[in-house]
């Protein structure tokens, strides 16, 4: 908390900076004023055209203040919405096929939604250049998903609904992380969740003016979610940010790596008890974060739970959070600057690059991370500009945990895919409806479809938020490989392929249908449809259960893969009842969206530049303590194993 005199330092700083940035505007761009928005300096001028006219102006301010520089035109100098609409209709091609344009005149701009919006951006960013030099509104531009979006359509429209209440957060935030401060001599590190164990990941990093945390999430575990497991005593379901003496309210930022729920199903709670500040993520992570979270919130009410938090808390998340593209450079407090790298793990799963003080520290957290072949994603980032300690995931960390070929294991699972339907039965693969479930329908649509190796007469069903997830990766293809990425700009999206079914009506009549292979959400089969299908497919043992992603140690998925042969589940009328496993239980490995052992250590090794100390993570106890010996003995650095709670003094 600021005191008088630091206001005052700040005031004067604040004053200082956006009067070097009006002398160096051209004088007949008309300079208003300059405020901060978040993490960036909003300029506004009466005459846009004059700052456009020459490119350097801009880039030289943003050299000289080194912060993020975006232009606008004064209320003053903007077209009428009607009119500038018209123009917009005019300058962008038909092909573009606009779907809304939409205005925020609290913040100057006009966002565009297209199918096709680099038509809307136009070549070298002309065309929307002529749209801000012709209107003055700032243009921004959203794609359209191939596939309806109902999460994305929600998020778009909240963010439109409260204009109001952005504006304001965003300047707040934004004098928050430009005040003046004395130089940090220390930063430390403390384990909140997720070390020797997978589960609850979270991370806090403090200095002596900045606390920040890195993730907060809850158990995969049953016991983690409704509010319920906390009141009889659970301590392994969420972070422990009570036994870290840490208020809510002194929080500066918190960031999100990726979008699962070990890694997001917490963060509500911090806004229902107080939190107010800025939640940072990649663009995809924060719309299937809205995603995951709502139907955490479903799936506990339905069984009868008290959830955490409800759609009121989730949606204060969202109108807090402040999304980066991977590459781009942000101060998230007044020493902090946080960069995202592509961790290939999920859509928009981001590694997490801090820069702390004028270079006394660098840290790199991978989350949960890839550096292998997915049919989706490019390998984990390698190259950063400094390193100076690692926090690695380790889930499959042990010396044994090496995954076969991929071209092995693609051809493993067809091959049970292919003798359960050739004998008449079906097939169930439960998977996470992030990540793995898109990975699935790129194999199956590779496999099954066109030429493909393994085809036969089986349709694919989807259900439970499969597709919901896969639309949202249609909005966001350049988060994927180039190839998928151009199969949906050009309209021939493998997620649509002709394979593939949505499940409707009762799950039930599914059973009286031919052979054919479901693809269901609840990967661990913790709750879901999974669950639902397992329960009706379990006793007939012409049928086949196919595991491709990891479960966590006492999932019901982990005990299946144990060869557990009854299991107790309610019925359709909620009744508990035994049920007999007699179809076959296969587990075919290599389709992770983690690392396996091999690539865990050729990511370390590769790591540019090489890291001075490693801090092994999410991954069972025995796994984390055995990737940390053999880094340590390979790459001759400091690399441990910490235990939740533990405190690292880093500088």
């Amino acid at each position: 908390m600021e005191n008088g005199s630091d206001t005052a330092k700040s005031k004067e700083h604040f004053d200082e900076l956006f009067g070097k940035i009006a002398g160096m505007l051209p004088e007949e761009a008309g300079f208003v004023k300059a405020e901060f928005e978040g993490p960036d300096i909003v300029i506004y001028v009466k005459n846009v055209n004059a700052v456009y006219h020459d490119e350097m102006v801009v880039r030289s301010i943003a050299s000289s203040i080194k912060k993020k520089l975006i232009i606008r035109g004064d209320e003053s100098a903007l077209a009428k919405p009607e009119e500038a609409k018209q123009i917009i209709e005019r300058l962008v091609p038909k092909e573009a096929a606009i779907a809304s344009i939409k205005f925020m005149p609290k913040f100057s701009e006009v966002y565009i939604e297209a199918m096709k919006p680099g038509l809307v951006i136009g070549k070298g960013g002309m065309t929307l250049k002529s749209i801000s030099m012709e209107t003055g509104w700032a243009p921004k531009v959203l794609r359209t998903p191939t596939m309806n979006s109902e999460v994305i359509s929600r998020v778009r429209q909240l963010m439109f609904n409260e204009e109001d209440f952005r504006k304001k957060f965003l300047t707040k935030v934004g004098k928050d992380i430009n005040r003046v401060i004395m130089k940090s001599e220390w930063l430390k590190a403390t384990a909140l969740g997720g070390y020797r164990e997978v589960g609850r990941s979270s991370l806090l990093l403090e200095t002596p003016s900045s606390k920040v945390i890195i993730d907060c999430g809850v158990s995969p575990e049953p016991s983690a979610r409704g509010s319920e497991a906390n009141a009889n005593g659970e301590n392994r379901a969420f972070p422990y940010l009570d036994s870290a003496n840490l208020s809510i309210n002194e929080l500066d930022a918190v960031m999100i790596t990726h979008a699962h729920m070990d890694h997001i199903g917490f963060i509500p709670y911090l806004f229902k008890y107080g939190y107010d500040g800025p939640v940072y993520c990649t663009p995809p992570t924060r719309d299937l974060a809205a995603l995951l979270l709502s139907d955490y919130v479903r799936l506990v009410q339905r069984n009868g739970g008290t959830p955490l938090y409800d759609e009121k808390d989730i949606r204060k998340m969202l109108l807090h959070t402040i999304t980066r593209d991977y590459g781009e450079v942000t101060n998230i407090t007044d020493e902090i600057k946080l960069t995202y790298h592509n961790a290939g793990h999920i859509l928009g799963s981001g590694m997490v690059h801090l820069h702390v003080g004028e270079g006394m520290y660098n840290i790199v957290h991978t989350g949960d991370m890839k550096y292998g072949f997915t049919r989706l994603f490019d390998s984990a980032s390698v190259k950063y500009p400094r390193i100076d300690a690692l926090f690695m995931e380790s889930t499959y960390g042990g010396s044994g945990d090496i995954n076969p070929n991929r071209r092995d294991a693609e051809n493993q699972l067809m091959g049970i895919i292919k003798r359960t339907v050739d004998n008449g039965g079906k097939v169930l693969i439960p998977v996470f409806a992030v990540g793995r479930s898109q990975e699935m329908q790129l194999v199956l649509e590779s496999q099954m479809a066109g030429e493909g190796q393994y085809k036969m007469e089986a349709q694919v069903y989807l259900d439970g938020m499969i597709l919901e997830a896969s639309a949202i990766h249609t909005a966001y293809p350049e988060y994927l490989k180039e190839g998928i990425k151009n199969r949906i700009l050009n309209n021939r999206s493998p997620f649509e392929s002709e394979i593939f079914e949505v499940m409707k009506g009762e799950r039930s009549s599914l059973i009286e249908k031919g052979p054919a292979v479901v693809l269901a959400s609840g990967g661990m089969m913790n709750g879901g449809a999974s669950v639902d299908y397992f329960r009706m497919m379990a006793e007939d043992p012409k049928n086949a259960l196919i595991f491709v992603g990891f479960n966590s140690a006492n999932s019901l998925a982990r005990r299946l893969q144990n060869g557990l042969k009854e299991v107790v589940l309610p019925d359709e009328d909620g009744k508990l009842v035994p049920i007999k496993v007699n179809l076959n239980v296969h587990t075919v490995d290599g389709f992770s969206g983690h690392s396996d052992r091999r690539q865990l250590v050729n990511f370390a090794e590769n790591l540019r530049p090489k890291p001075k100390s490693i801090y092994t993570m999410h991954g069972e106890e025995q796994k984390c303590e055995d990737l940390a010996r053999s880094l340590a003995r390979m790459m001759h650095v400091d690399a441990r194993a910490p235990m939740n709670l533990d405190t690292i003094r880093l500088k």
